[in-house]
């Protein structure tokens, strides 16, 4: 880069455009990496989940459980049906084993508009009637939402610490099998250093284009991401906020989240509270660590572009607070560092979209050179394509086991649904890199969002709807195909992976949101992951009911 750059010669502008690139550049590769040492361990070694995980080599499988488990379902404002389905099947599954006496699960609502109170209250008559072990289950809703879920889930830990050792922490979309909650139990049992202990969560079968796409391509890189991270993080691992089991004492005691001081979006309760959690207990000594291996926990993904971006904004704002707790007192640099990632996801968005407006700009001042503009844009390209070794390493993971190939419909249809997930990711990075950045800008001037429940079913996404979210992209494409073909025709070729997805991305978000091509889909199952060729009972109850 500093070559492109220096072959033009230096000015204000170019040493922007380094800057901008080297902000970006080490979180490229943090994922890079992750995915690569993942891929060497999940090769080498015959236990890739005990060689970065200590606490699973000491667990042991079968053993007695002789501690007590609240199993909490934390809603707001959900679709009540598929909440309580997927918790009846949760239920049975837990009461089915011998170890059932050992586990209550509550159910933790902050709803407050009627209609949704009063059918979780009906919902869970009926589920109590349909169990004969009526104290198997509670039900309590808060009358005020006083720090979101994190609030929730603290208030009942502070209230119930006395009555359970752990707590399992789900989300309105969770699923798990007691086969996987029993692990968890066993795992803090033997390991009293434990804190925090994370499942890898994987996608729950879906009926959405865009969906199936996205969850095919995360099922890849996810588990040789992991395996990296965790081998690196070691005792300061993730904590995702759902599907994980909890130490409740040190929770209770460790974990109280401050009331950021100000006024604005970042100021007020934390919104994303998972990271910071796992930081705080790791700086109270406690081990936070993350199973890497796909073992029925499940989760569902928005079903749609839109949907899916305001979820992600949900989430930029809750990760950009952190800005205001990197000096806070008592956490371990990974700790830090963990915050410092965090904030990264969004905040390399803005310096991407920065970086090529300032290479635009360099375009037009006044050179006729095209040469460094093109390179600089191949450069991006490749930075781009690294994102892509995640996936990359995970297909090949799975290739090189026959068995795990089988899973996914065999050869071809693993490499068919990972060339359509390579298509979706150049198609949703410019997307997203755009809607970011503006959400990034927009945080200084106080837009912020509210955290209401995401929507989880399919529905259609008309023109009208994409248009309006989507325009700024369009507009950003137009602008900038305009520009190159005026000041430097020969760099279309290189900057078309982030014009053409800007251009096509309304009716992309039409197209993957409409019924006909998720039923194609389905039916000719493209992009079908393991789940679909041999359902387990966990997924195959809570999606029928």
């Amino acid at each position: 880069m500093i070559d492109v750059l220096a072959a033009r010669g230096w000015s204000y502008a170019s040493a922007l455009f380094l800057l901008l690139f080297l902000v970006g550049l080490p979180w490229t590769l943090i994922g890079f990496w992750n995915s690569a040492v993942g891929f060497v361990i999940l090769r080498l070694t015959a236990d890739p989940v005990g060689y970065t995980n200590a606490a699973i080599r000491l667990t042991v499988k079968g053993s007695l459980i002789t501690t007590r488990t609240a199993i909490c379902l934390a809603v707001r404002h959900e679709d009540v049906g598929l909440v309580f389905a997927r918790l009846d099947s949760m239920i049975r599954s837990v009461a089915a084993t011998p170890w059932a006496d050992a586990f209550d699960f509550h159910v933790l609502s902050d709803s407050a508009r009627p209609d949704i109170v009063a059918a979780e209250e009906q919902a869970f008559a009926e589920l109590v009637t349909g169990h004969p072990r009526g104290a198997f289950l509670q039900y309590r809703r808060r009358a005020l939402n006083t720090g979101f879920k994190a609030g929730n889930l603290h208030e009942f830990a502070a209230r119930e610490q006395g009555r359970y050792d752990h707590m399992i922490v789900l989300d309105a979309d969770s699923v798990m099998s007691a086969a996987a909650m029993l692990r968890l139990v066993r795992a803090m049992q033997a390991n009293p250093s434990l804190g925090i202990l994370q499942t890898l969560v994987v996608g729950q079968p879906s009926g959405s284009a865009f969906t199936r796409i996205f969850q095919f391509g995360m099922r890849q890189s996810m588990r040789t991401q992991t395996v990296g991270s965790a081998w690196w993080q070691g005792p300061a691992g993730p904590y995702w906020g759902h599907n994980a089991i909890i130490r409740i004492r040190p929770f209770v005691d460790h974990c109280i989240l401050p009331v950021l001081p100000g006024r604005g979006p970042l100021s007020g309760q934390i919104l994303s509270h998972d990271q910071l959690e796992a930081a705080m207990i790791r700086g109270a000594g406690y081990d936070v660590r993350v199973i890497a291996d796909e073992f029925e926990s499940w989760e569902e993904n928005p079903p749609n572009l839109p949907d899916f971006i305001k979820r992600d904004l949900r989430w930029c704002q809750g990760n950009m607070q952190y800005l205001k707790l990197l000096r806070m007192p008592g956490l371990k640099p990974m700790g830090r560092f963990q915050l410092v990632n965090a904030i990264m996801m969004y905040a390399g968005a803005p310096a991407g979209l920065l970086m090529l407006l300032d290479g635009l700009a360099m375009i037009g001042d006044g050179s006729r050179s095209s040469a460094p503009a093109a390179l600089a844009f191949a450069l991006y390209f490749v930075m781009l394509s690294l994102g892509f070794a995640p996936r990359l390493l995970g297909t090949l993971d799975i290739l090189l086991q026959p068995g795990r190939r089988r899973l996914y419909g065999g050869t071809v249809r693993l490499l068919a649904g990972g060339f359509l997930d390579m298509l979706f990711s150049l198609l949703l990075g410019p997307v997203m890199m755009i809607a970011q950045a503006i959400f990034v800008g927009g945080l200084i001037f106080g837009r912020r969002v509210i955290w209401e429940a995401q929507n989880r079913d399919g529905r259609i996404v008309r023109v009208s709807e994409a248009l309006h979210g989507l325009w700024p992209q369009a507009l950003f494409g137009l602008a900038v195909a305009g520009v190159l073909t005026i000041y430097a025709p020969s760099v279309l070729p290189w900057a078309a992976p982030t014009i053409l997805p800007c251009l096509f991305g309304i009716p992309f978000t039409c197209l993957t949101a409409g019924t006909g091509l998720g039923r194609f889909f389905v039916r000719h199952r493209i992009c079908a992951i393991p789940d679909e060729y041999a359902p387990p009972p966990a997924v195959t109850i809570s999606q029928n009911g």
